[in-house]
């Protein structure tokens, strides 16, 4: 029995046997390496650049050029007018591809379960699918442009048919003035039923007309769900949403609602109920008057004084301030009382006060920091504003307190602490190399300045210094060892 070996696919190209080592796959064909190259402009081709039809290997620009679409708005670059039509691409001495056309055999499947291109069976290993039916890769196409398709760009037509997203555009997509593939322009070409432009449908929405105070606020029609917009616990009709004075469309996030109870952009609210005056206005300084008046806006603008007096409260249970009732929703706490949160100010300057500016004073009263200070803080020089001397009585500066203990039992010898010799307990101690201080006592010896385990010098007679008065007292002297590079100390 003969030999008979074992038939390789043939490329398309070339027609010669292709093997394993040197294929190269596309559109269900087999190719050889050398000959994988686009069949106009020969250029090489990969698996990201390639593009088949027919048999044939095109590059993506070539491809574009010879089975694109073409017209306005689809050449090179946004407004560019392609006439090319590929004629020149059809000539006897273009050699295009010299493989022989092999004619498939494709089964015939029943009426309805088959490809819907070609009608014949779809294998699982060769199955796109799309809105439901079956097609084959080397089928899964556009339907105008026969561009190869994939899950991302195909657009499946209401003729049942799958397009390119360019193609189902032109064909379905809106048409008129804008809808062209660049800004302003006009795209005329009509595929569908007439060459008419689309009619614009304008919907009354006060042809069913509503109860009184149950309707849309601006037209009086019936809101139904499926056009309603809420504001201010009203119905509108989502066309008749828009502000009263400039007509701009509104929602959710830009609309206010004014006291006249329509509806306004965040602008024309400004305008007409924000406030106004010097430095309202749309830049710094800008004087915004509108025509008004100071009567009319007072006029138009609601205003509301509530009256805290108006409920008293049981003696010692009420506002400090007015003696009024207090409600949770109002209530301002200070030092176990409760305050109205209009009469929670100053009682010097009547600035309005939180907790974190309140002061309580020794009158029971509330005051802001700048006032307290002025009131109850230490006077005297150093303690105003710097170096203001204050004198409260008008007479002599009253003596600065010392801090210092001066009263209670004395420590034994050695014990208590260095400084003023009274016992030290463990919440205000700190601790030195000599012994122990009160944290109050635990001062530079000479200067007085506070001082931290950072900053603590001991000094050699049992006091603590600062740095500056330790190398004063204890430093080197001489030449260098002064306060600057060769100065003379002869302290």
């Amino acid at each position: 029995m003969p030999f008979k070996p074992i038939e390789n696919p043939k490329c398309p190209k070339c027609g010669k046997s292709v093997y394993a080592a040197e294929e190269r796959v596309a559109g269900g064909y087999k190719f050889h390496k050398s000959c994988f190259k686009c069949g106009l402009c020969n250029k090489m081709l990969d698996s990201t650049n390639v593009t088949e039809h027919e048999a044939e290997l095109f590059c993506k620009n070539c491809h574009a050029r010879k089975y694109g679409p073409k017209g306005y708005g689809f050449g090179g670059g946004a407004g560019c007018l392609s006439m090319d039509t590929g004629a020149h691409l059809q000539g006897d001495d273009i050699v295009v591809s010299r493989a022989p056309l092999l004619p498939r055999a494709i089964a015939k499947a029943p009426e309805g379960q088959g490809c819907p291109r070609c009608g014949g069976f779809v294998y699982a290993a060769e199955q796109m699918l799309a809105r439901g039916r079956a097609f084959h890769k080397s089928c899964f196409k556009c339907g105008d442009c026969t561009k190869g398709l994939d899950s991302v760009n195909v657009t499946e037509g209401p003729d049942k048919e799958i397009y390119c997203k360019v193609c189902y555009g032109k064909r379905f997509g809106p048409k008129g003035y804008g809808y062209g593939q660049g800004g302003g322009t006009l795209q005329s070409d009509c595929f569908s039923v007439s060459d008419q432009a689309p009619k614009t449908t304008v919907i009354d929405t006060a042809t069913i007309k509503a109860k009184p105070g149950q309707g849309c606020p601006r037209c009086g029609g019936v809101v139904f769900a499926a056009e309603e917009v809420l504001a201010k616990g009203r119905q509108w009709h989502r066309k008749c949403f828009k502000c009263k004075d400039c007509t701009k469309t509104l929602d959710s996030i830009n609309a206010c609602d004014g006291p006249d109870s329509d509806v306004y952009c965040k602008t024309c609210y400004g305008k007409k109920w924000g406030p106004h005056g010097y430095g309202f206005a749309c830049g710094s300084g800008f004087l915004q008057t509108d025509g008004l008046t100071e009567d009319e806006i007072s006029a138009t603008r609601p205003f509301y004084n509530p009256d805290t007096t108006s409920i008293k409260a049981p003696p010692g249970q009420g506002c400090p301030r007015c003696g009024g009732m207090v409600f949770a929703a109002e209530q301002q706490l200070a030092k176990g009382t409760m305050w109205h949160k209009k009469c929670f100010n100053c009682a010097e300057c009547h600035r309005p006060l939180d907790s974190t500016l309140a002061c309580d004073g020794p009158d029971r009263e509330v005051h802001c920091r700048a006032c307290y200070g002025k009131l109850f803080g230490p006077k005297g020089f150093g303690f105003g504003h710097a170096p203001t001397l204050v004198c409260a009585d008008g007479g002599t500066a009253p003596a600065v307190h010392d801090p210092r203990p001066n009263s209670g039992p004395k420590a034994g010898p050695g014990l208590g602490c260095r400084r003023c010799g009274y016992a030290v307990f463990a919440a205000e101690q700190m601790i030195s190399k000599n012994g122990v201080w009160h944290k109050r006592c635990f001062s530079c010896n000479d200067c007085n300045r506070s001082l931290d385990s950072t900053t603590l010098n001991d000094g050699p007679n049992g006091e603590i210094y600062c740095r500056g008065c330790y190398g004063r007292n204890f430093g080197p002297r001489g030449v260098g060892f002064g306060m600057g590079a060769g100065t003379l100390t002869m302290a």
